[in-house]
């Protein structure tokens, strides 16, 4: 009994310097997403000029992420921390473990040795996160701080994601940012153990990204005449007469760089090309391709331009095939983002050569879909065939459940969680983004006169925070079905670097949680009491951030 009581006073008495927090009587670490298992012990390790141990086994970019928190470390402590391969009872000793799962990784703490096991580069990279968020924030800055108490308090951490896919979006059509900011956006992406990055390349309103097949897709698509200024009004919109997106597009270069940068921190890049609809921006370079033949501009709106792709013309696929053999070649992605929302049917309804096809498939509408509907399943399925013929899979949003689902399509749902749960019953996988809990461009406060120009709606961390992507009912078999969660950031009033992280924090570190913990082990009190501290590590790196959530 004596032993206990000062272990509990050793552990008591090192709270306020160590990341620790006492709630509801336990000892709890300040870490978002919190890890699976944490057993705190007394004591602590110094980690200034702590030498590092790699295993032999370790590949190179694992090695290159310990070579780096090595690096930072020393540079923060003004101590050395030397990276050695092989193994030592004292310092930081990275070990292999083939055993354990994909991004899992185990964590033991003691006063003279940090042990960190992984099967691969997340679960080491994620070992680092969760230790560098138990150091002081500096660790996350650029400069040095010797005089800072560079203690990690001992523990013994397992942990592991709850879901395989942990995404966020980016639109970078409407409103283009550069690479340098997409860097800032995977940065702080890392910190929270995201490892997918949808990447929204292409829509009505600017095409961004270079496609050496067809020029014109960013020499004149990416440019549109002017914006629209404030919200839709069909009545009464106003537009600020200003061209916009002059070379505000992607090199392939660029993409490939963006794509390496993404991988060295195991983050996954998924692009998007949003197709039938959302093209008015090809169409306005390559006529021919819609259904009137044109002329098109770029549009200036926001909403849901009519004019879209024509499946009835064969040269249609053509362009499709090319664009994607190119996309193919910059992204190793597993998954390919073909969109398919938001695609209106006058167009089709009307054009001889769509109404060709549809007799030539024998399309016919069923009561709920119209024969249009199942025309855009005919080019969903011919598009995931031909990515097929490469090794890669498509993902949609919710939309191509209406007609018929392609075979192997993986739907993301968006419009509510209806989509994702008719998928699941199918047998196909989902990616829940509903927008009532995963849109960051709506507001985050209720007082919208005080906020910047957002699309609408309302979406404080707190709600974030409560979503649960398994439905009550669900058998286990649906369940499996949903791989991951994702929120999108998409950018039609957002024009500036400082307004996106704006619009992203400290929201994203809620959605962390949804994706990363297990239901047990989210919890609210603990997860508000630790924004404090994350929100030091965005002023540290740089970010602009939403405070509401620290007014509470």
């Amino acid at each position: 009994m004596k032993k206990l009581f000062y272990i509990i006073l050793a552990i008591a008495s090192a709270v306020s310097c160590t990341g620790l927090r006492e709630l509801d009587g336990d000892y709890l670490l300040d870490i978002i997403p919190y890890p699976e298992d944490v057993t705190i012990r007394s004591g602590s390790f110094n980690a200034a000029g702590a030498i590092f141990h790699c295993d032999p086994l370790m590949d190179e970019a694992s090695r290159n992420v310990a070579s780096k928190f090595a690096a930072r470390l020393s540079e923060a402590t003004g101590k050395p921390s030397e990276l050695i391969e092989g193994r030592a009872r004292a310092g930081f000793n990275f070990i292999v473990d083939k055993a354990m799962k994909p991004e899992e990784y185990s964590l033991s703490i003691s006063r003279k040795a940090v042990e960190i096991k992984a099967s691969d580069l997340n679960g080491f990279n994620y070992a680092i996160q969760t230790l560098k968020q138990m150091l002081p924030e500096e660790i996350f800055g650029s400069q040095a701080d010797p005089d800072e108490d560079w203690q990690l308090h001992c523990a013994v951490i397992k942990d592991a994601p709850r879901f395989a896919y942990r995404g966020m979006h980016l639109d970078v059509s409407r409103h283009f940012f550069s690479v340098e900011e997409v860097k800032r956006y995977l940065d702080v992406m890392e910190v929270h153990k995201l490892n997918r990055l949808h990447w929204h390349l292409t829509d009505d309103q600017g095409w961004r990204v270079e496609i050496k097949k067809y020029p014109e897709l960013t020499s004149k698509g990416s440019i549109r005449k002017e914006t629209l200024v404030g919200h839709l009004k069909p009545s009464d919109n106003t537009f600020d007469g200003v061209p916009y997106g002059k070379g505000l597009w992607y090199t392939q270069e660029q993409i490939r760089e963006v794509v390496a940068y993404a991988a060295a921190k195991g983050i996954t890049i998924v692009p998007e090309i949003d197709l039938p609809g959302h093209m008015v921006a090809a169409l306005a370079c390559y006529p021919e391709l819609g259904c009137t033949g044109g002329p098109y501009d770029v549009w200036t709106m926001w909403g849901v331009a009519d004019d879209v792709l024509c499946p009835g013309n064969e040269k249609t696929f053509e362009f499709i095939e090319n664009v994607l053999d190119e996309i193919v070649e910059m992204f190793p992605s597993e998954y390919i983002h073909i969109g398919g929302d938001e695609c209106p049917k006058v167009r089709w309804e009307k054009c001889p050569k769509c109404q060709a096809r549809i007799k030539e498939l024998g399309l016919e509408g069923d009561g709920a879909h119209s024969a249009e509907h199942f025309l855009q399943s005919y080019v969903t399925a011919r598009v995931e065939a031909y990515l097929a013929t490469k090794g890669r899979k498509i993902i949609g949003w919710d939309e191509i459940l209406e007609g018929e689902l392609a075979p192997n399509a993986t739907v993301m749902s968006w419009r509510g969680i209806q989509g994702g749960l008719a998928a699941a019953k199918l047998g196909h996988d989902a990616i829940m983004t509903p927008n009532s809990h995963m849109y960051f461009d709506y507001y985050q406060s209720e007082n919208q006169d005080a906020e910047p120009l957002s699309i609408g709606g309302y979406l404080p961390v707190s709600k974030v925070y409560s979503y649960e992507p398994f439905e009550e009912g669900m058998s286990e078999e649906e369940k499996s079905h949903i791989i991951g969660v994702q929120a999108n950031l998409w950018t039609e009033y957002i024009t500036t670097d400082s307004h996106l992280e704006y619009m992203l924090l400290p929201r994203l570190a809620a959605l962390s949680e949804v994706q990363w913990c297990q239901p047990e082990v989210k919890n609210w009190e603990r997860f508000l009491e630790s924004v404090d501290d994350i929100c030091e590590i965005y002023d540290e790196m740089g970010y602009n951030y939403a405070r509401h959530i620290l007014d509470d």
